[in-house]
């Protein structure tokens, strides 16, 4: 039920005050969450660094500092409970009220499970961003026995592929209550290029995570050396997979060939983008069960007028249709991957085609403005107790 406050809310016609939940440590360290904080409207407190999350944005942590910082903590925890997770859930209700939150965004639904207990206690309505591993891995959905406490309070369940939301109606979520809503894109600093006149050059951007297999991507690619000598290679980004694929560089004979420059800025990333003839991303379901949502980096190269060439999984399938604003392969095909490469290179009109055309759809489906009020909706319609439209 709404509050007295959120009643009022609704009544005058003015954004309800948001709380957003994250476990980063830096909440602008996630493209799409730093577009939350910083487009939606009312945004009051920021909640980061862990699950659950253990400082405000700006400010100071929950946990005291210093050694009778922590002394005082560990006194007053015994009696909340005998758990330091149970202080941080006290300290993250008190903050609630001082800030007089009226919604709460969870940003993934590990984060959501960790604040339940104070929007619980508190009456404040909950909305959670599921992003991928959270909604897919089993580690952790039995470690929040299933989502079930969540599922049955929130007030929204927002996922960014069609896959995910049929995985979180698998676990239990009410139909009512799951809202698809993919990110978006800033289609001013994200601007085509012309991969039809670009040379015969690749690029990768994002983590280099099991999930993103970009080992596969570099097989797939020496495959591309052997029919195109002079095709060429980026792939930016650092992460656990790194000095694996710098060491398959160097197996594979294409140091000539592929550059991995590590971490660059977002306008690097746009003008690699805006300067290379496709985009490619070799996107598996990992053993452990992690799966991508819908990849920013993808919305982005579609914006920047390049064709994408990846594999069929989860939300890359829903926003690159094969042959019209790319090219998709199954998960684990590399002669297939390496095929399609070969067309973009071998056939630039094509490339420049699919390019123009996933620029369009970037355009009428994925600007960031749109898409961050989308979740303005979600967000005014749990605060005043409505129920959601669903997409």
């Amino acid at each position: 039920m709404p509050t007295v406050e959120q009643d009022r809310s609704a009544q005058v016609g003015r954004p309800p005050r948001i709380a957003i939940a994250t476990p980063g440590r830096s909440p602008w360290s996630e493209t799409f969450i730093a577009a939350h904080i910083e487009r939606l409207r009312e945004v009051v407190l920021v909640l980061t660094g862990g699950a659950p999350p253990r400082v405000v944005a700006g400010g100071a942590p929950l946990l005291r500092e210093g050694w009778v910082g922590r002394l005082l903590d560990g006194v007053e925890g015994r009696l909340r409970g005998g758990r330091t997770v149970d202080l941080i859930r006290h300290r993250i209700a008190k903050r609630l009220t001082q800030d007089r939150v009226e919604v709460m965004l969870a940003e993934y639904g590990t984060s959501g499970a960790e604040v339940l207990e104070p929007c619980k206690a508190l009456g404040i309505p909950l909305v959670v961003h599921f992003h991928g591993f959270d909604a897919h891995r089993p580690k952790y959905i039995d470690r929040y026995g299933g989502y079930r406490e969540l599922f049955a309070y929130a007030s929204a369940l927002v996922v960014v592929s069609r896959a995910m939301e049929q995985q979180l109606l698998a676990l239990g979520a009410p139909r009512e209550k799951v809202v698809y809503n993919v990110y978006g894109i800033d289609v001013s600093r994200f601007t085509p290029g012309s991969p039809g006149d670009a040379p015969p050059h690749l690029v990768a951007i994002g983590r280099f995570a099991a999930k993103k297999a970009p080992q596969l991507t570099l097989r797939a690619f020496r495959k591309v050396l052997d029919a195109c000598p002079e095709a060429r290679l980026t792939m930016a980004g650092k992460g656990k997979l790194w000095d694996e694929c710098v060491a398959l560089v160097q197996e594979l004979g294409m140091a000539h060939a592929v550059e991995l420059p590590g971490i660059v800025t977002p306008e690097r990333v746009a003008e690699l983008m805006r300067n290379s003839r496709a985009f490619v991303q070799h996107s598996v379901v990992t053993p452990d069960g992690d799966h991508e949502g819908t990849p920013l980096a993808v919305l982005e190269a579609m914006a920047c007028a390049l064709p994408v060439i990846a594999t069929a999984h989860a939300g890359i399938a829903d926003v690159v249709q094969h042959g019209e604003r790319g090219l998709l392969c199954a998960e684990h095909d590399v002669d297939a991957m390496a095929a399609h490469m070969i067309g973009c290179i071998r056939d630039p009109q094509a490339a420049a085609r699919m390019g123009l055309a996933g620029r369009a759809y970037v355009e009428r489906a994925h600007r960031v403005e749109d898409r961050v009020a989308g979740l303005q909706r979600i967000l005014d319609r749990a605060a005043r107790g409505e129920a959601q439209v669903l997409e």
